[in-house]
């Protein structure tokens, strides 16, 4: 009996201290995705980025934080310009991209710096893009190519969490978004 008791108290610990640190993401604290810091200018997704990029990549067992060496471009999931450097992506400065969390959709999310939008650069596309958020979700064709490139870009898929393509009911929403893509195919970069 006082076997039983002792792993019953055992147990009883081990699932509270199990239990009362849960956390719904599998952890206490983000994961330490693996990341490489650009040496120089390099061009990765299409997209010539400066010295000082923060890129960082999937989840890869035995693979933590800072990395020697730049890793497969097809296991990126976010590009983070260095601190006060941005760059032009469809004529609007930009912080970082980052690619949709949900693995079946093909895209990424630009995060855009509009305070460094000179009033003479605004095109119809910004105005749109900034009246509903600085985050701005692209569907693409080509996974490889996170550039500004209007063959690759397959739609506009949201504008926060104001506009948004998963609801397709939504009149209003799919409206702004056609306008928002619609502008975004007339932007002349020349």
């Amino acid at each position: 009996m006082k076997l039983f008791r002792t792993f019953s108290s055992l147990l009883t610990l081990i699932l509270t201290g199990c239990i009362g640190n849960m956390n719904p993401t599998g952890g206490n604290s983000a994961p330490n995705y693996p990341y490489f810091i650009t040496t120089e200018p390099v061009v990765v997704k299409k997209i010539t980025v400066p010295k000082g990029t923060k890129l960082v990549y999937e989840e890869r067992m035995f693979l933590e934080g800072k990395q020697d060496k730049m890793m497969s471009e097809q296991r990126l999931i976010e590009i983070e310009f260095p601190a006060g450097q941005t760059i032009n992506w469809g004529g609007v400065p930009i912080t970082s991209i980052n690619k949709f969390f949900n693995s079946e959709m093909r895209g990424y999310t630009v995060y855009a710096k509009f305070d460094e939008l000179s009033e003479n650069k605004k095109t119809k596309f910004s105005e749109l893009w900034q009246n509903c958020s600085n985050d701005l979700g692209i569907t693409i064709k080509n996974t490889d190519d996170w550039s500004f490139n209007k063959q690759n870009i397959a739609d506009v898929n949201d504008c926060s969490v104001l506009y948004q393509r998963y609801f397709k009911d939504d009149e209003k929403q799919q409206a702004y978004l056609n306008e928002i893509y619609a502008a975004l195919l007339k932007v002349d970069l020349k």
